[in-house]
């Protein structure tokens, strides 16, 4: 059989590149198609060296020409990887990471050096901190082996919806607390457990990020897996974000891979800015002695690492029980009103937003954001 190559490439205009909302052929990622009777070579060209990308282009475009030309054709894809060329100076680096999510304004990605330090706990407190402030927001529970913000929030037993937008069949985010949450946990038991390679993780990342319903956000908070990995690799390279969070506590093991997770964000292969590190668990405060603080973990192990790395320290978050027990009741703490706990967040929010601020990041989608000077810090509300 002589196969048509205007036949192929109307069937390659069925696909696209995960992370990319353009087909193949509009993206200009096909190069070129060639024919010889029942042989096709595609020539195909991708902007990210990732390996899971590579591979499920490469299976779309045999399935394909397979399922919509001809069955028994012989196909080979030639693929190429081409880093798209850095913006000029002035502009913002991390608008040519990945495709731009139509709504959302602000990507930051929360992360740990090592597990154990807090950081999903951190993550639900400063989303609800920022919803209150007037901000809308989303959490992404990126942490596939261990998503914790079904519980966190309470919505342990809800299912994401179905919606239609544009003619697409798309997942509507689960809503608690005025913040959109989607995460892994919304699909499978709460006793079973997630037995993923990287490629597919990094598939059903994708799909909750670009095939979801996410409406306008001023901030998507990534809830990322302890370490330095393939999911970070491929979240870092597929989505435009805005700037980095590490979260650690004083002790000096976690301090050593809080310090490996900054590198990670500032490697060469990455290239997103820190915007700071979050101490949790900074000192222990008795809920019967409020006052005392005992430094159990170390004391100011988090301050120094920020100032040997120069990034800054956003703020320091106690190790108080109400905070564990409001985690497991699914209600963050940060919702409680005239607490310390709330000031501590509330302080921590407004630094992540003034760091935006000064790297001109923040584009609100709708309405302006004031900063105004009071008492020595940033209070952060819309109008």
């Amino acid at each position: 059989m002589k196969l048509d190559r205007k036949e192929i490439l109307k069937a390659l205009e069925t696909i696209s590149i995960a992370g990319e909302g353009k087909n193949m052929v509009e993206s200009g990622a096909i190069q070129n198609v060639l024919t010889f009777g029942d042989e096709v070579v595609v020539d195909l060209l991708l902007s990210t060296p990732a390996l899971h990308i590579k591979k499920r282009a490469e299976v779309d475009i045999i399935k394909t020409i397979h399922e919509l030309v001809y069955e028994k054709a012989k196909v080979k894809v030639n693929i190429k990887v081409e880093a798209p060329e850095k913006p000029a100076s002035g502009a913002s680096e991390n608008l040519i990471k990945g495709k731009q999510i139509p709504g959302i304004s602000n990507i930051i990605a929360i992360a740990s050096g090592k597990g154990g330090v807090g950081k999903s706990t951190v993550t639900a407190n400063l989303a609800v901190t920022l919803a209150k402030m007037g901000f809308s927001v989303g959490v992404l529970d990126a942490d596939i082996y261990g998503p914790s913000m079904p519980i966190m929030f309470d919505v342990e037993n809800a299912k994401p919806l179905s919606v239609e937008v544009d003619g697409k069949s798309k997942m509507k985010p689960v809503e608690s607390y005025e913040v959109k949450i989607l995460s892994i946990g919304f699909f499978t038991k709460p006793d079973q457990a997630v037995i993923w390679r990287g490629p597919m993780a990094a598939k059903a990342l994708n799909q909750m990020i670009f095939d979801a319903d996410w409406g306008q956000l001023d901030f998507m908070l990534i809830d990322l897996p302890p370490g330095t990995g393939d999911i970070h690799l491929s979240i870092m390279q597929s989505l435009p974000i805005t700037g980095a969070v590490v979260v650690s506590t004083p002790q000096a093991v976690a301090l050593a891979d809080a310090k490996k997770g900054v590198s990670m964000f500032l490697s060469d292969a990455i290239k997103v800015p820190v915007l700071g590190i979050i101490e949790n668990m900074a000192y222990f405060t008795p809920e019967e002695l409020p006052n005392n603080k005992y430094y159990i973990f170390g004391k100011e192990g988090a301050k120094n690492l920020a100032e040997d790395l120069q990034v800054p320290l956003l703020g320091e978050l106690p190790l108080v029980q109400s905070i564990r027990e409001a985690g497991d009741y699914g209600r963050p703490a940060a919702l409680q009103t005239a607490t310390p706990l709330e000031a501590a967040f509330e302080n921590i929010a407004r630094n992540i937003v003034q760091e935006v601020v000064n790297r001109n990041e923040f584009l609100p989608p709708t309405e302006a954001i004031k900063i105004t000077t009071m008492a020595g810090c940033s209070a952060i509300k819309k109008k």
